[in-house]
């Protein structure tokens, strides 16, 4: 089996994976980072996003070979203490129910602000449009990426 280098989080880390293993087993079974969830395992629900070179991405549809010479920021790295503006907006709004989307959401929330400082209601909804929610706390989740966007500004 092959041996790959990936920067994790700011981190190398050497696995010992088949090239074809989704970067989400590689994250959650290898490199013990379980902040980043199964959901659906083909890329639908979101609940798997992480940033790859500062894109979301989701990680159960991708493989290890896919990522050589990429960065990859989990939402265990997204902030060492835990203060990013998003996730921050997320528990002044009250967003979790259930919480199991919440990593993804938040990774896609905190890529779509790098890029867009200044949404709209209307992006910010095209933006997260591709997370699902199962307990459906979208209006919470619009809310907290639009504080977001203003604590970021």
């Amino acid at each position: 089996m092959p041996t790959y280098q990936i920067k994790v989080n700011g981190k190398s880390q050497s696995v010992d994976v088949s090239a074809d293993t989704p970067v989400l087993w590689v994250l959650r079974d290898h490199l013990d980072l379980v902040g980043t969830k199964y959901g659906c395992g083909i890329g639908q629900c979101g609940a798997c996003t992480i940033h790859v070179d500062g894109t979301a991405m989701r990680s159960c549809s991708m493989t290890l070979e896919q990522l050589d010479g990429k960065s990859i920021t989990t939402i265990e790295g997204l902030s060492e203490d835990g203060k990013h503006p998003v996730q921050e907006a997320w528990k002044e709004v009250d967003v979790p129910q259930c919480g199991y989307c919440q990593a993804g959401q938040i990774m896609t929330a905190s890529a779509f602000l790098e890029k867009n400082p200044n949404p709209t209601e209307g992006e910010i909804k095209d933006a997260m449009h591709g997370n699902i929610c199962r307990c459906a706390s979208y209006n919470r989740i619009y809310r907290a990426v639009e504080k977001a966007a203003e604590q970021m500004s």
